[in-house]
């Protein structure tokens, strides 16, 4: 066992989904403000390591289906390389740690931290076996990451925001079940709640959501409501980034067939971090610029 089999246990990786928790303070314009941001840090410090033990948990319980899978097979617990009671360690001082953290921080993050952990833990024993209820439980998942980043933070959490994050969960929950049905049905069958799902199902599917994400976004860039707050009406600018990001998931998915993992995708795929880049740079520019150049 090695540090790397250790950081590919907790899958490091992974942690860039929590970066959802800096989302409420960065679009209330306020994620410089060293107090808070420092909160922020610490909260996604915290999340990270309960998520962690997630991780840990999932591949202890999922050993024997992983061996089954053609990528999952070289998992540190799966292949044997990490003995399940290693693993059952590093779920105690993982768990232990990120809760700990999260108390001193706030007592409603902490609900909201340990509630995340509970969840996953009824997902991993039963609930991802369920169709439709294992993508939902992904979205929720997201949304915690959400308003844990608002309640560290003390900012309110957006009813725009909430809408986005779950739909472009449930955009991710469902390409990973697409790969994960590309591979079953090419005679590895490793996850039941595939049995509730059909390719012409899940690609239908993902197209649904990716609609009505984009058609809720651009509503969201033409509200009122935002326009004010934010004090500008050029946000529909930032519409091109999330249409062009949203297209290339699609591509990825359906014609390339390469996402099995979305976390993977974006870490290894030029153009989505090129256009993520885009959308971050257009509203650093919209909430940040008076303060920063006098905008």
């Amino acid at each position: 066992m090695s540090v790397r089999d250790l950081i590919r246990l907790i899958r490091l990786e992974h942690w860039v989904k929590n970066l959802f928790l800096f989302l409420p303070a960065f679009f209330a314009g306020r994620l410089l403000e060293p107090d808070l941001l420092l909160r922020t840090v610490l909260g996604f410090l915290s999340f990270s390591l309960i998520a962690s033990a997630v991780y840990v948990l999932n591949d202890l319980i999922d050993a024997p289906q992983d061996r089954n899978h053609p990528d999952k097979c070289k998992r540190p617990i799966a292949s044997g390389v990490i003995a399940p009671r290693t693993g059952v360690a590093l779920v105690i001082l993982l768990l232990g740690t990120g809760t700990g953290l999260a108390v001193i921080l706030d007592a409603t993050f902490a609900g909201i931290a340990f509630l995340y952990f509970i969840i996953n833990v009824f997902y991993s024993f039963s609930l991802k076996h369920i169709a439709l209820i294992d993508v939902s439980l992904i979205g929720l998942g997201f949304l915690l990451r959400v308003f844990g980043g608002g309640t560290v933070a003390g900012v309110a959490v957006s009813h725009w925001l909430i809408v986005m994050t779950f739909l472009l969960a449930l955009i991710l929950g469902l390409a990973k079940r697409r790969g994960e049905y590309v591979i079953a049905t090419g005679g590895q069958s490793f996850r039941k709640a595939l049995e509730g799902y059909n390719l012409p199902f899940l690609e239908q599917s993902m197209v649904v959501c990716s609609t009505v994400a984009i058609v809720a976004y651009i509503m969201y860039c033409f509200s009122p409501e935002v326009t004010e707050r934010i004090g500008s009406d050029k946000i529909f600018y930032t519409a091109f980034f999330v249409i062009l990001g949203i297209l290339r998931y699609l591509q990825l998915t359906l014609v390339f067939e390469r996402t099995e993992s979305p976390t993977r995708a974006l870490l290894r795929d030029a153009f989505l971090q090129i256009v993520l880049l885009g959308w971050i740079g257009c509203f650093v520019w919209l909430l940040y610029g008076k303060k920063w150049w006098g905008m």
